[in-house]
């Protein structure tokens, strides 16, 4: 069986080792921050007393995940995405806590208005995680002074720890935030790129995660450095296209753009069962409910949804989704009739689910399409009033009669966010 274009095993891509040179890094101001275990630092505001101790955030339950977890659980090998049941298992004394959208959004809100009015271009990678563009205001303030001006603005407002990256292009950047944490700054000068990326691990680089590290080691390449003592083509030959992207990023020099029109492309929730469940009442009743909590997520950000999917697990963590198309709506009944036309058309009954999920996306501004054939008008008045008595109350001080089983089964959880990590994570394009 030929494996990369001609090659028969790995050892006939470990070929010598042929030293190339790069072309010049550019001659930008990028800079990158990330809000350090944002969850966890959001929760510590709230409550004092979980400062220095090893927190997670997450389901409370055993099939629930790790959606954010602090530094004093992560030496013990606790990671997000990690099931709750391992995490315990590595960091018993840990204090588990339910996540509150309301709070991280506001924080991350507060965030990005501190970044916009201080910063000329900026992109949002997620609710956490952040690229400004500063080239050109060296000649004015010296960009590493503005952007560490911007993070104490951002400390001062938010209170948050944050940590910063500041480089030539944004891999670059994002990898000298990670050396940076926690709640440090680096700045890698124009010309030491290079040097200071080679004797990190391969792995350092976003986007080479579990499957692409075994392919570099067999040929040798464990650190950046080795990748930089490659030729592109060498590359090329394991990983594809991809190879010579990766070769540039090793030496620092690949160029990628600020998506400056950056947007929320998707809102979405899930949640994990206690127990297996085949009765399709019950997945209605949560789907109802997860529509809910999407839809009023998706108002409150004045948008309109175009697409719905719903995504269920099985047992053996099979999991399966179907997507479909609606005229642009934020109404609970005409996203969880599609989500429900969709559910029965995908699962059969048979077989125990885990796990079950719903989410919107081709999401446009409420103001540029109505469905002219509903009264949009008249909806609009009823949720705005049962969304300003949710924002008031709690989410659940006001739900459809459908919805009661799921929220009868939530109501020994902690009202302030989710039943499970998985729904404290929104999709970002």
């Amino acid at each position: 069986m030929r494996l990369f274009q001609g090659y028969t095993s790995f050892a006939d891509i470990s070929l010598p080792k042929y030293p190339m040179q790069p072309p010049a890094p550019p001659h930008k101001n990028i800079v990158h921050m990330d809000m350090d275990t944002f969850f966890v630092s959001v929760e510590r505001l709230h409550d004092a007393s979980l400062v220095g101790k090893p927190v997670i955030v997450g389901g409370h339950s055993e099939r629930g995940v790790v959606a954010s977890c602090s530094y004093e659980t992560r030496i013990h090998g606790v990671h997000a995405g990690m099931g709750i049941k391992q995490a315990k298992r590595l960091c018993p004394e840990a204090i588990i806590v339910s996540g509150r959208y309301e709070s991280y959004s506001e924080m991350s809100a507060q965030v990005q208005a501190v970044v916009a009015a201080n910063a000329p271009v900026y992109e949002f990678a997620s609710i956490d995680e952040f690229y400004c563009d500063l080239t050109g205001t060296e000649r004015y303030f010296g960009s590493y002074k503005l952007a560490g001006d911007i993070r104490q603005k951002i400390i001062a407002q938010t209170k948050l720890p944050i940590s910063m990256g500041h480089a030539t292009t944004k891999t670059t950047a994002k990898i000298a935030t990670g050396t940076a944490k926690p709640s440090g700054q680096r700045e890698v000068p124009h010309g030491t790129e290079a040097a200071f990326l080679a004797p990190l691990g391969i792995q350092k680089i976003p986007g080479v995660g579990e499957k692409t590290v075994p392919l570099l080691r067999a040929i040798g390449v464990r650190t950046i450095g080795d990748a930089q003592q490659r030729s592109p083509e060498q590359l090329q030959a394991v990983l594809g296209k991809y190879g010579p992207v990766l070769w540039e990023k090793a030496w620092g020099v690949h160029v990628s753009e600020l998506a400056h029109d950056w947007e929320r492309k998707s809102i979405g929730a899930e949640e994990t069962f206690d127990t297996d469940t085949t009765d399709r009442k019950a997945l209605k009743a949560l789907l109802l409910t997860l529509t809910e909590k999407i839809l009023f997520r998706l108002r409150a950000e004045g948008k309109l949804a175009g697409c719905v999917t719903v995504k269920f697990r099985y047992t053996n963590f099979e999991t399966h989704s179907r997507q479909g198309r609606i005229p642009y709506s934020s109404q609970d009944v005409a996203v969880y009739d599609a989500a429900c036309a969709l559910f029965d058309d995908a699962y059969d009954g048979v077989a125990p689910l885990r796990l079950v999920g719903v989410s919107v996306s081709q999401l446009i501004e409420e103001t540029e399409q109505l469905n002219l054939f509903v009264d949009a008008a008249t909806q609009r008045k009823l949720h705005r009033a049962l969304d300003g008595i949710k924002a008031r109350y709690g989410r659940r001080a006001i739900f459809r009669a459908e919805g009661m089983q799921a929220h009868e089964r939530g109501n020994n959880k902690d009202d302030r966010g989710w039943s499970d990590a998985a729904d404290a994570i929104d999709v970002y394009g």
